[in-house]
């Protein structure tokens, strides 16, 4: 014997009879949900960058001016130390190459003993 309960009958007419029923809003909830969306919407505000130069564009992709002080600095510092270089570098190429090179920029001992200067 099979016990059934009344409540549980009386459910299942309920269910049934919401399941018949179809939800729809109204048309005024509608158009105020749609309105609300509109008013969320992104606006667009077009402006117009300017152009960025040669030389802006170039220092951006450098990395801006402290990148560009690093690579004057560096610049500076090998030109100093190819120019003007430390005993120990000296010592080091001399070792490395077995002999002593030394290459100055301003020879004038070779324009007087050649009297380049001079017309005779």
């Amino acid at each position: 014997m099979t016990m059934t309960n009344p409540n549980d009958d009386m459910l299942d007419g309920l269910f049934a009879q919401a399941r018949k029923t179809t939800a729809a809003p109204s048309d005024d909830l509608t158009a105020r949900v749609l309105a609300d969306a509109d008013a969320m919407q992104p606006q667009s505000t077009a402006v117009a960058t300017p152009q960025m130069g040669l030389w802006a564009r170039m220092l951006d992709t450098l990395g801006g001016w402290p990148a560009v002080g690093s690579l004057a600095t560096a610049t500076v510092v090998g030109i100093w130390v190819g120019v003007a270089p430390p005993s120990s570098v000296e010592d080091m190429t001399a070792n490395l190459l077995g002999d002593q090179v030394s290459v100055t920029l301003f020879s004038t001992d070779l324009l007087f003993e050649e009297e380049v200067l001079f017309d005779g």
